[in-house]
């Protein structure tokens, strides 16, 4: 009977075992079949793009899902830091030291290519320098399978669905091999990050060798850099913007009002530039953009950094080029500190801060997290009350003032 009963036991283990097995298979033979369905989707739409079989295929050899990607999706700095602490951690003096270093070593190309498309080469280094640290890192990601990996859990499923489609067309077209397409988790690619719709639009063959490879030459990496600048704007002969310093009692609703007037309109105001030498072009057209409030750096910028912003959608990103642009040319760090102390707001602190305003009688509309004209307008009769700087910025300090 103990005989039986043992063997009758390790059968019911086997058979626990088994069907655990065959559990953990199912759990992750689920996924991987899902993707395979879902990359058999994609092969219609990529086929309407002339994609090649071979290409398609090749391009999905061995995929999965990352997850990494997705948790990325989650951790954008340009979002979720203050400008002070996107700007400190990426313009350092190594990174002006490495830009001044390029800037010598591609001295011939650079100024080619800048004389074809007129954009200055600082201003190309710097989003070299910004993309991927001058070539030293552009991702590692496998730009197809992270793109899949985008589309398929349908984060922005749209957008990068067609930049998926692209990229496939552009491994088609022989530009680069698939397992040589390397990028950021987003699908930005090669030296310089470009999409791949960017790529197909602006990409540009600068050394005449039949492919655009802004993965592996830094000439058509540059050249497609300066050909996207100049198609989105870049004013030739302009700079990004200046540093300036602004006038006791200046009135900040007033410049708000103003929005983009000629620099020698902002110079009757009593607005000068940091540096103390004059604007070299007084009818250039300027806004006034402080990023850290009236207690923080101050800057007057012209067009060029809106195009810049064409690359990034993203203030912070856009002076951080300029700056980093100014500082490889010889500039030096900016002539005001950022306010200690301060923090980004997240949507709810937002909501927090109209709501505190509101409290005190002041009529933010809705708290809704929408720092509109009205919620800057609060802000600025709170602080005008409370002995403030009445910048109308919706800052960490505020929100501290007000808690």
């Amino acid at each position: 009977m103990v005989l039986i009963q043992r063997n009758r036991s390790s059968r019911q283990r086997i058979a626990a075992l088994a069907a655990a097995a065959v559990l953990a298979l199912s759990a992750v033979a689920s996924p991987l079949a899902n993707s395979a369905s879902f990359v058999a989707g994609l092969w219609p739409e990529a086929q309407a793009m002339g994609v090649s079989r071979q290409a398609f295929e090749a391009s999905f050899a061995g995929y999965q899902p990352l997850p990494k990607v997705m948790e990325l999706t989650r951790k954008q700095p340009e979002f979720s830091q203050t400008v002070a602490e996107y700007i400190g951690k990426r313009i350092t003096d190594a990174q002006v030291g490495k830009g001044r270093a390029m800037r010598g070593e591609w001295a011939q190309t650079l100024a080619a290519i800048s004389q074809r498309y007129g954009v200055q080469p600082e201003a190309i280094l710097a989003i070299w320098g910004m993309e991927t640290n001058f070539g030293s890192y552009m991702g590692g990601n496998n730009t197809i399978h992270a793109l899949a990996t985008l589309t398929e859990n349908g984060y922005r499923a749209d957008f990068f669905k067609r930049e998926l489609l692209t990229a496939l067309r552009i491994v088609s077209d022989g530009h680069v091999a698939p397992q040589a397409m390397v990028g950021s988790w987003a699908g930005a690619m090669g030296h310089t990050q470009f999409m791949p719709t960017s790529f197909m639009s602006y990409a540009a063959d600068y050394n005449g060798d039949g492919r655009k490879d802004i993965w592996n030459s830094v000439p058509d990496a540059l050249a497609s850099t300066a050909n996207y600048l100049r198609a989105h704007g870049w004013r030739a002969g302009e700079t990004w913007g200046y540093e300036v310093a602004l006038p006791r009692g200046f009135d900040f609703a007033r410049a708000e009002a103003l929005g983009s007037v000629s620099l020698g309109q902002w110079q009757q105001l009593g607005v000068a530039r940091t540096s103390g030498r004059a604007f070299p072009r007084p009818s250039d057209t300027a806004r006034l953009y402080l990023p850290a409030g009236g207690d923080g750096p101050a800057f007057l910028v012209l067009p060029n950094f809106d195009v810049i912003k064409r690359y990034n959608n993203s203030n912070s990103y856009a002076l951080a080029v300029g700056h980093l642009a100014d500082r490889i040319i010889g500039g030096g760090p900016f002539a005001r500190p950022w306010p200690a102390g301060d923090f980004s707001l997240s949507k709810s602190q937002r909501v927090e801060l109209q709501s505190l305003l509101a409290r005190r009688g002041y009529d933010v509309g809705t708290p809704d997290g929408v720092v509109g004209p009205r919620t800057r307008a609060a802000i600025i009769a709170f602080q005008r009350a409370a002995g403030l700087t009445p910048d109308g910025f919706a800052s960490g300090r505020l929100l501290r003032t007000l808690q």
